[in-house]
């Protein structure tokens, strides 16, 4: 396939009811979260970067700035806490919940592969 035919083919399946996108762009704690998940997003890279110049070019490890981009990533997390309305006990809370749910007290990689998504969501729901 040439890149233009699959760029027609790309542009089939692309979401372009852009208004709808505008209007649910108009709710501030989602921009919050896009600004958070961006920025968590960000911080990953850089900290995959400095991992990345380790293992592959042999640089030392630079700990310094992976503790930097953690505690940005961190900062990020709670700008999304914080617009999602709940708190950091909250959240860690139901994940403890969920992890108890498909690991049980200790991980196994069966149990990472045979997961019950139903029953962790019903977790993830009671909250």
């Amino acid at each position: 396939m040439n890149p233009n035919s699959y760029m027609q083919e790309v542009l089939k399946t692309e979401s372009s009811d852009l208004s709808l996108v505008r209007k649910r762009l108009g709710n501030d704690d989602l921009l919050r979260l896009l600004h958070a998940t961006q920025g968590m997003v960000t911080e990953a890279g850089e900290m995959v970067d400095v991992i990345k110049k380790h293992l592959f070019y042999g640089k030392p490890l630079d700990e310094v700035n992976l503790m930097e981009e953690l505690g940005d990533s961190f900062w990020y997390h709670f700008v999304a806490i914080d617009a999602l309305h709940t708190s950091f006990d909250e959240v860690t809370r139901i994940n403890i919940l969920k992890l108890r749910k498909r690991y049980g007290e200790s991980f196994s990689s069966e149990k990472a592969i045979t997961r019950d998504l139903e029953a962790e969501r019903e977790i993830l729901e009671r909250k």
